[in-house]
């Protein structure tokens, strides 16, 4: 495989949303305490906090050795079910939300392991040479599709 190399735009520090940095992603579940464990045990997520909201449950989940990027669960108050994809292509369809993306060292060694833990893969592990990464989909047990991502090239 050629070895792409993506162009990125300079960093912009004179910008007043310099600043910005990712923090987390939300999740609404209909089971919190459900929707908590199997991050932990599939993904080997760390609780950071729990705490109430209203009528709803929230916590902060932390990947096992990443501080800077979190899962938020929202749970409680029975929210509208949601679609859940077996098909990538499928899946890419609907307007909104899509997925979010984990970086991973070898996307075949996490599936190999997400297997061995009984998690379903959305599709076949495949590259992407015009971003230079391989990729894999699957989804937690509410449906929500997360990507994995390894640079290659």
């Amino acid at each position: 495989m050629d070895k792409t190399t993506i162009q990125i735009p300079a960093k912009n520090a004179q910008s007043i949303f310099s600043s910005i940095r990712g923090a987390h992603v939300a999740l609404r579940v209909p089971d919190f305490e459900a929707s908590k464990k199997w991050y932990v045990e599939k993904l080997d997520f760390r609780v950071i906090h729990e705490w109430p909201f209203g009528d709803l449950q929230l916590a902060y989940l932390a990947p096992p050795n990443d501080d800077n990027f979190w899962i938020e669960l929202l749970a409680g108050a029975n929210p509208k079910p949601q679609t859940t994809f077996t098909d990538l292509n499928e899946s890419l369809h609907p307007a909104g939300y899509h997925h979010f993306c984990l970086n991973v060292t070898s996307v075949d060694e996490t599936l190999a392991e997400l297997k061995r833990r009984n998690v379903s893969t959305i599709g076949e592990p495949f590259d992407l040479a015009v971003i230079g990464k391989r990729l894999a989909f699957f989804a937690d047990l509410d449906g929500n599709l997360i990507e994995l991502a390894e640079t290659i090239g």
